[in-house]
């Protein structure tokens, strides 16, 4: 079977028009979920990963060898690199224009099987090189699609039925005692983005509330299961919008352009990837909705004392026995009427958490307020972040949500004096965990 290469006037597009993306979208109609390993004598094309511009060019190639290594030489600090590929040469019938199977600029397009003298729809392989300088023998490099699918970690095969299924979020009843979301006052529920009637919008392992005016979530609650955590890349995955709500109550990538603000994850990423494989991969997915995002500055968790605020649900699990290695936890911003606006859009200076656990049976809750006192906001220039353990009397306070009355009861910190009057924790240590 022959195979073609395509040129483009837009020039190959693999990185911005592939990493990330669902690649049947990428490639409308040209890539499907198997991919045949090359077979000497196979003809094949290339064509650039983006088959919207017009083309400018097509080069048709014979594979020739199979499981080939080409070493290449970066120059700098990558220098040599040995290359798995395999290599293919010009079709006698169709030769290329210039003499060349490999030009200039064609390095990211993709060579595809050929049906007839017109491109198929199955990959063959992705473009990276051809011969040395000085080498009078003409070919084309390319990588077998599986290497490069997964080096980017993308996955074209379709989903299991088990992958698709519908995952609960935060579960109230995930500990001995039941402990349900927090209540949103008055105001805050009339600003509530609401879902099927329901102010409470669920993805995998966690739930929230969400703000119409601020764009930002009341509160985020997930569950962990710390014996069956996996370890997943978040390589590949983009932060988008839920679809399932309005797109001009939630925050976008607009916000977080050309400054020093990131995207801040509420419900933290590696505390959601739990549970059977499928499941923990498509919790992985769900944390980069911006439902789940809040604007935090770029050292947000390199704040007081080696990062404190983002070690908080790894210190339980390492400072106290969890009864079967469960947690829960509440988190979000706080909101207040000096919060200076940038872009439109009023940015937090203050977050909270609460960490709820059992332990010898006994259920314990401990609240935590980070604050983050924003100086200039056109430059974005920050004091040092503080991390106080409060009462949750202190969080309602601040956040204007009411807490279920189990918390309540479980959360057994003195402290006499107001936050500004407290020291701040400077170490994992000085958390009060009894």
């Amino acid at each position: 079977m022959p195979v073609m290469l395509r040129r483009w006037r837009s020039g190959p597009r693999w990185t911005s028009g592939f990493r990330g993306a669902d690649a049947s979208r990428t490639w409308p109609g040209a890539v499907r979920s198997t991919t045949f390993l090359p077979r000497p004598g196979v003809n094949r094309s290339t064509r650039s990963a983006d088959s919207r511009p017009p083309a400018t060019g097509v080069t048709h190639g014979i594979v020739r060898r199979i499981d080939t290594i080409a070493k290449l030489n970066y120059g700098g600090q990558v220098g040599n690199k040995t290359i798995g590929c395999f290599e293919i040469g010009p079709d006698p019938e169709r030769p290329p224009e210039t003499g060349e199977i490999s030009s200039g600029g064609d390095s990211g397009a993709v060579w595809l099987f050929k049906q007839g003298n017109r491109p198929g729809t199955v990959m063959a392989g992705l473009h990276f090189g051809g011969e040395a300088a000085g080498d009078p023998d003409e070919h084309a490099l390319a990588c077998l699609p599986t290497s490069v699918f997964e080096k980017l970690e993308i996955s074209l095969a379709p989903p299991a039925p088990e992958d698709i299924r519908t995952i609960a979020g935060y579960a109230p009843d995930f500990l001995d005692e039941r402990i349900d979301v927090p209540q949103l006052d008055a105001d805050l529920t009339r600003d509530a983005v609401r879902l099927n009637g329901s102010e409470v919008v669920s993805h995998t392992h966690f739930s929230l509330a969400l703000g119409k005016k601020q764009c930002f979530p009341f509160w985020v609650g997930w569950n962990i299961d710390g014996g069956t955590l996996k370890k997943l890349s978040r390589g590949g995955i983009p932060f988008v919008k839920d679809p399932r709500l309005p797109a001009t109550a939630q925050g976008g990538n607009e916000l977080y352009e050309n400054n020093r603000l990131d995207r801040g994850h509420i419900a933290r990423r590696a505390d959601l990837l739990w549970g059977s494989l499928p499941e923990a991969k498509k919790a992985n997915t769900d944390s980069f909705f911006y439902t789940n995002i809040t604007p935090q500055m770029d050292d947000f968790n390199q704040s007081s004392k080696n990062g404190l605020w983002g070690k908080l649900e790894d210190a339980v699990f390492a400072d106290t026995e969890v009864d079967d290695l469960k947690v829960s936890v509440f988190g979000g911003p706080v909101f207040q009427e000096d919060d200076r606006a940038f872009r439109g859009v009023k940015i937090p200076r203050e977050f909270w958490k609460i960490i709820a656990f059992t332990e010898h049976g006994k259920l314990k809750t401990k609240g935590f307020l980070l604050t983050q006192n924003l100086v200039q906001l056109e430059t974005l220039e920050l004091d040092e972040f503080r991390v106080f353990q409060v009462t949750l009397g202190e969080l309602e306070n601040r956040t204007r949500l009411s807490f279920p009355a189990a918390l309540h009861k479980s959360d057994t910190l003195q402290v006499p004096e107001a936050v500004a009057d407290r020291a701040p924790l400077e170490t994992l240590a000085d958390i009060q965990w009894d």
